[in-house]
């Protein structure tokens, strides 16, 4: 994941009632090329983590804002004329569960910070963070510790965590 799970989900805590630390059900990580196929990809593993955790019902919102948070990553944080290390994965989904909670966060190498507009009625485009906020019940994103401490400049490249919070009803 590159930084532990708790490091990487505090800004989600401010305003929420504490993670009970028992409650914390699983977590699970995947690497997506830089193509816009890894879209397919990304619901795909959102499918059968979903399914392996008992989620099945919460799969097609899930899935949307994922294809979203994920096409988002692709289209504006990977311009096709910027120079990568090929070793460097440069979208990463996370899929975290806990007790009441399921969070999915998407790592890109970019800084820039994500940005809803209004598209225009006739668009073909630029509704995704619109219906990540709609699908979801919050999202937001924070700057990501370095991605790579050992890249060919010797500095560490940062980027972004866009993440997309789901409420689960407690199991009764």
């Amino acid at each position: 994941m590159g930084t532990n799970g708790s490091t990487m989900l505090e800004p989600l805590r401010q305003g929420l009632p504490p993670i009970d630390p028992s409650g914390v059900s699983g977590s699970a990580t995947c690497t997506l090329p830089a193509r816009y196929e890894a879209v397919g990809g990304a619901r795909q593993f959102t499918r059968s983590t979903l399914t392996s955790w008992g989620l099945n019902e919460r799969f097609d919102d899930v899935a949307l804002v994922v294809s979203e948070l994920v096409t988002n990553a692709l289209r504006h944080a990977l311009p096709a004329d910027v120079p990568r290390e090929p070793q460097d994965p440069p979208v990463r989904l996370h899929l975290m569960r806990w007790t009441s909670r399921l969070v999915c966060a998407v790592r890109d190498p970019s800084q820039a910070s994500p940005v809803a507009s209004e598209a225009a009625d006739c668009a073909e485009s630029g509704r995704g963070l619109f219906l990540v906020e709609s699908f979801s019940d919050c999202w937001g994103w924070h700057h990501s510790p370095a991605v790579n401490t050992e890249s060919t400049s010797g500095a560490g490249l940062r980027g972004k965590v866009v993440w997309a919070l789901f409420r689960l009803s407690d199991p009764a």
